[in-house]
């Protein structure tokens, strides 16, 4: 058997395969070594992952992709968490960024990346990573991710520089302030996804001519910052997965057009492709 993971910082996708080539699904909250310890993760699984569980796990291995996976220390922390609930499987821990290459570019090389809550990008080479722009997280970076476009559009809103109708339209729908703003960014756990949830609204109003070239610049410094940084990025294809990604997907195709990058597979969630890839090794 083999149980499958995707965990960005929001979410995270499982898919358990059983002996019989039967796919499971489930969901939980995302999981980060940044943000969690092995003994907050684990007492998550128990509540959210196994609680969904209702067959017995037999010769399992569990293939985790998540954020925040790349290096050993933080792997170590999420296995750690694995380990302890699940006794006897044998457990892997990547990056999420090795399951957007494997979902978007299969055995093909290509430039693969993440646009998501945050962002990540590489080159792979049909098998492994073997170039990647470093992803030094929502403070220092995330440039194009969810919690990027939220950043940049609340400091707009508390530097009073939003026009007047997207601020109306903003306050009227959020009971919100600059305090309630800063206790969430700065005391509250998990303040990229906080800043996240301000992209939805940009979504919801990017007919907004504003909002859009908000969106624009996020994502044109995402190109410049990364993308634009690999010396064949305009030989090969750009293909990336994300709830970002796919849903501003024509905003993205319009920037990598403007940066002369062809635009390949834009994907919500590799988990799909993921148990496809594991169904054809058993």
């Amino acid at each position: 058997m083999i149980l499958i993971a995707d965990s960005g910082s929001t979410k995270t996708d499982w898919r358990l395969i059983d002996e019989n080539k039967q796919i499971h699904q489930y969901a939980t909250q995302g999981i980060s070594p940044y943000f969690q310890t092995s003994e907050e993760i684990a007492a998550m699984l128990v509540k959210e992952l196994l609680s969904q569980i209702n067959i017995p796990l037999v010769n399992l291995t569990i293939n985790y992709y998540g954020t925040g996976c790349g290096n050993d220390e933080k792997k170590e922390v999420v296995a750690a968490a694995l380990k302890h609930n699940f006794k006897n499987a044998i457990v892997n821990v990547e990056s999420d960024m090795l399951a957007a290459a494997r979902s978007l570019c299969g055995n093909e090389k290509g430039i693969a990346a993440i646009l998501g809550t945050g962002s990540n990008t590489c080159f792979y080479d049909g098998k492994i990573i073997v170039a990647n722009t470093p992803s030094v997280g929502y403070l220092l970076g995330d440039e194009g991710s969810g919690a990027h476009i939220g950043k940049t559009f609340i400091q707009a809103f508390l530097n009073n520089e939003l026009p007047e109708g997207i601020k109306n339209n903003f306050t009227a729908r959020q009971n919100i302030s600059q305090a309630v703003i800063l206790d969430n960014v700065y005391k509250k756990p998990y303040p990229n996804r906080y800043l996240a949830s301000f992209s939805k609204f940009v979504f919801q109003n990017i007919k907004e001519q504003y909002l859009a070239d908000l969106v624009i610049n996020c994502f044109q410094q995402f190109f410049e910052k990364h993308i634009c940084k690999y010396p064949n990025h305009k030989e090969i294809p750009f293909n990336c997965v994300g709830s970002v990604a796919f849903y501003y997907s024509k905003i993205l195709q319009h920037v990598a057009e403007t940066n002369n990058v062809s635009l390949g597979k834009i994907i919500e969630s590799p988990i799909a492709a993921l148990s496809l890839y594991y169904l054809e090794e058993l």
